[in-house]
C-alpha cells in the first residue's frame, strides 16, 4: 500500500485519537485500551513500510501518549494483563465474530451429521468412538453406573491429563488454519461428528438426560473452547486467503497475531473445564439444581464474555468517536 493511501484511510481516525487524548477530564479506560491496540497496529505497519517517514514519527508520538494515559501510576506488567482480558481480547473477538459463527456452524452441522449417521447405522458409533470405549460404557450401563469412566482416575491426574490434551487440541486447531482454514474446518468437523455420535449413543440407551446433566458440566466450557480455537484458526487462515488492502505477508502476520491471542484466551477455559471434569463431573449423582446451575453458569459466561461484552465495548467506543466527529 502506498503511503498516501495509508494516510487517507486513517488520517481521520488518528485526528479523533488526538482529540480524545487532549480532552480534559477522566479518560475512558475501554476506549484508551482500544486506541492503543489500533495505534500500535498502524505503527507496526508504518515502521515496516515507511520506516523513516514523518507518518511513522507521528504515530510513534501519538502511541506514546496513549501508552502513558493507560499505564501512568500503575505497574506496567500488571496493568497489561488486565488490559488484555478486559479490553484487548474482547475487542479482538468483536472483529472475529464472523469467524466464530463460521466455526460454530461447522461444528453444529457436523454434530447433526454424527447424530443422523448414528441413528441410521448401528456400526457408526463404534467406528467413531472405538470398540473399547463402547464396550466399557456398555459394561458400566449394565452395572447401573453409565458415567463410571469419570471416576476411573485420580482427580489430580485426570485434571492434568484432560487439561493438557485440551490445550494441545486447541493449538492444533489453530495451527491447522495455515492450510487456508481447511485444516481447522476439518478438525471442527471431526470433533462435531464425534460429539453427535457420542450423544446419540446415550440417547439410544435411554440415558440422554443423564448424560447431558453429567457430561456437560465440563463439556459446556470444553466444547465452547474448541469452537473458539477454531475461530482462531479460521482468523489466521482467512488472513492468507483475503488480505484486503494489505500485502499477503502483512495480512498473515496480523491474522496470526490475532489468532494467537484468541487461543491464549482459551487456555483458562480449558483449565476450568479440566478442573470440573477431574474434580466435579465424577459426582454423577449430584442434585439436579447444582448440575443445571454449573452448566447454565458456564454457558452464560461464554455468551457474555465472547459475544455480548465485545459488542457493548464496541458500542461504547463508537458512541465516543461519533461525539468526537460531531465536535471536530
Amino acid at each position: 500500500m502506498k503511503e498516501i493511501t495509508f494516510l487517507k484511510q486513517n488520517a481521520d481516525k488518528w485526528q479523533q485519537f488526538e482529540t480524545l487524548i487532549d480532552t480534559k477530564g477522566p479518560t475512558d479506560p475501554d476506549l484508551m485500551a482500544d486506541l492503543f491496540i489500533q495505534l500500535t497496529d498502524d505503527l507496526s505497519y508504518s515502521k515496516t513500510h515507511y520506516p523513516k517517514s514523518k507518518t511513522t514519527q507521528y504515530l510513534n508520538s501519538v502511541a506514546a501518549r496513549v501508552h502513558q494515559e493507560i499505564y501512568k501510576n500503575k505497574k506496567e506488567k500488571r496493568n497489561r494483563i488486565s488490559v488484555f482480558w478486559k479490553y484487548e481480547l474482547p475487542f479482538i473477538f468483536y472483529n472475529s465474530h464472523r469467524q466464530l459463527l463460521t466455526a460454530f456452524i461447522i461444528f453444529a452441522v457436523a454434530m447433526l451429521i454424527g447424530i443422523v449417521s448414528a441413528a441410521n447405522d448401528d456400526s457408526f458409533v463404534r467406528l467413531i468412538l472405538g470398540d473399547s470405549y463402547v464396550n466399557m460404557t456398555l459394561e458400566n450401563i449394565d452395572k447401573n453406573d453409565p458415567m463410571a469412566v469419570y471416576k476411573s482416575m485420580n482427580q489430580v491426574d485426570m485434571f492434568l491429563a484432560i487439561t493438557f490434551n485440551n490445550v494441545y487440541v486447541s493449538f492444533l486447531c489453530f495451527v491447522a488454519g495455515l492450510c487456508f482454514s481447511i485444516g481447522t474446518g476439518y478438525l471442527l468437523f471431526t470433533n462435531g461428528v464425534m460429539l453427535g455420535a457420542f450423544q446419540y449413543f446415550f440417547y439410544a440407551k435411554g440415558l440422554l438426560l443423564k448424560s447431558v446433566l453429567v457430561i456437560w458440566i465440563h463439556g459446556t466450557l470444553e466444547i465452547s473452547a474448541i469452537i473458539i480455537a477454531g475461530c482462531a484458526g479460521i482468523t489466521m487462515g482467512n488472513s492468507i486467503l483475503y488480505p484486503g488492502t494489505y500485502s499477503r505477508s502483512v495480512s498473515f502476520q496480523k491474522g496470526a497475531k490475532q489468532g494467537i491471542k484468541i487461543v491464549i484466551g482459551t487456555v483458562p477455559i480449558f483449565i476450568a473445564a479440566g478442573f470440573l471434569e477431574g474434580f466435579v463431573t465424577r459426582y454423577t449423582e449430584m442434585p439436579l439444581a447444582l448440575s443445571v446451575g454449573i452448566i447454565s453458569t458456564s454457558l452464560i459466561f461464554i455468551i457474555w464474555y465472547f459475544i455480548i461484552y465485545p459488542i457493548r465495548l464496541h458500542k461504547r467506543f463508537q458512541q465516543t468517536t461519533d461525539i468526537l466527529k460531531t465536535a471536530l
